[in-house]
């Protein structure tokens, strides 16, 4: 990886926001954005349980790309993201990340868009379970 990108990884171990704020902060930094992705409680209108986060083995190198891809684009940037993995209850962290920049303007649009990016590149799938019972595969191909 190189020197803009902090960290880009998926894991099954539970992760803090606190991490990727950690890992972009540098003196150069005038701004730093991040954003929280956090299990809620429903999904077109319906209740939901839990979530279950299914990840394909190229995962890892996907988001480490994905990583590199936004450095890339907004010269400048410092980049720490991280996608979870196995079962969630609501309230918990699925998706973690943060950007830093000289600039508001850089971090907020390398931010949003490392978001977007892995929610499209990073093949990892999670599967909903509803307060009824049934569940969901969302993402799935």
């Amino acid at each position: 990886m190189t020197d803009g990108v902090a960290f880009a990884r998926v894991s099954a171990a539970p992760i803090l926001l606190a991490d990727c704020l950690d890992a972009v902060g540098s003196p150069s930094a005038g701004a730093v954005v991040s954003f929280s992705g956090i299990v809620r409680d429903h999904d077109g209108g319906r209740a939901v349980a839990s979530l279950e986060y299914e990840a394909h083995p190229t995962a890892g190198d996907v988001i480490a790309s994905v990583a590199e891809l936004i450095v890339a684009e907004f010269p400048g940037v410092r980049v720490a993201v991280e996608h979870r993995v196995g079962s969630l209850v609501v309230g918990e962290l699925a998706l973690a990340c943060a950007v830093s920049s000289a600039h508001r303007a850089e971090a907020f649009a390398a931010c949003s868009r490392l978001v977007d990016e892995v929610k499209a590149r990073v093949p990892i799938w999670k599967q909903q379970h509803f307060a009824d019972g049934t569940s969901e595969w969302v993402g799935a191909l």
